[in-house]
C-alpha cells in the first residue's frame, strides 16, 4: 500500500534538511517488509515506480575516506568509477556499522540528505534524464521524490557514470 505523507509526519533529518533548504520534494511512504532482501527494489515495487527512477544510497571507502554513491536500485555501484569520480585510486564498500555511525541512519534507510557527517556525494549520471528521482527518506519505508539537480544542490554532490549492470 502506497501513501503520500506530508513533510511533518515524515520528520527525518533528510526531510528537515530539505525543508530548511527550501527544496521541493514529495515524501512517499510504504509498508516496509522486514523480510525484504533488496530495500530499493522493494521501494520501487511498493511505490509502483520504475526502478530506473528509484536510487539507492551506498557508502564506500575511497582511499581511506568515506563517500556516497547513489545509483539506480536495479544496478550496482562501480567502485572503480566512484573512486575515479572523486579523484581517488581505490574504493571498497564501507562497513555497515561505520556507515550507520557516520550518517545517523540505519542500513536500508540511509538517505543521501541530512547525514550527520557531510560526505562527498556522486549521483549516477543516468539521473540526468529524469525529471524526478526517489531516494531514501531516512528510514525504511520512506522515499523522497525530488529533482536530481536539487538532490545535488542540497548534498553538494556531482554527476558521474558510477553505475553498472548487475
Amino acid at each position: 500500500m502506497t501513501k503520500k505523507a506530508d513533510a511533518s509526519s515524515a520528520g527525518t533529518p533528510a526531510t528537515l534538511a530539505l525543508a530548511r533548504a527550501g527544496v521541493a520534494f514529495t515524501p512517499l511512504a510504504y509498508e516496509h517488509d522486514p523480510r525484504a532482501a533488496a530495500y530499493g527494489l522493494e521501494a520501487a515495487e511498493k511505490l509502483g515506480i520504475d526502478p530506473g527512477r528509484v536510487f539507492k544510497t551506498l557508502l564506500a571507502d575511497v582511499d581511506g575516506a568515506l563517500a556516497v554513491g547513489i545509483v539506480p536500485v536495479a544496478m550496482q555501484l562501480d567502485l572503480k568509477a566512484l573512486a575515479a569520480a572523486l579523484g581517488g585510486k581505490r574504493a571498497e564498500m564501507a562497513d555497515p556499522r561505520v556507515a550507520e555511525r557516520k550518517t545517523g541512519y540505519v542500513v536500508g534507510g540511509i538517505s543521501p540528505i541530512g547525514q550527520k557527517t557531510p560526505l562527498p556525494t556522486v549521483l549516477d549520471e543516468s539521473a540526468i534524464i529524469c525529471e524526478t528521482i526517489c531516494v531514501s527518506g531516512g528510514r525504511r519505508g520512506l522515499d523522497l521524490e525530488l529533482s536530481p539537480d536539487d538532490l545535488l544542490a542540497v548534498t553538494g554532490g556531482r554527476y558521474a557514470p558510477i553505475a553498472r549492470a548487475r
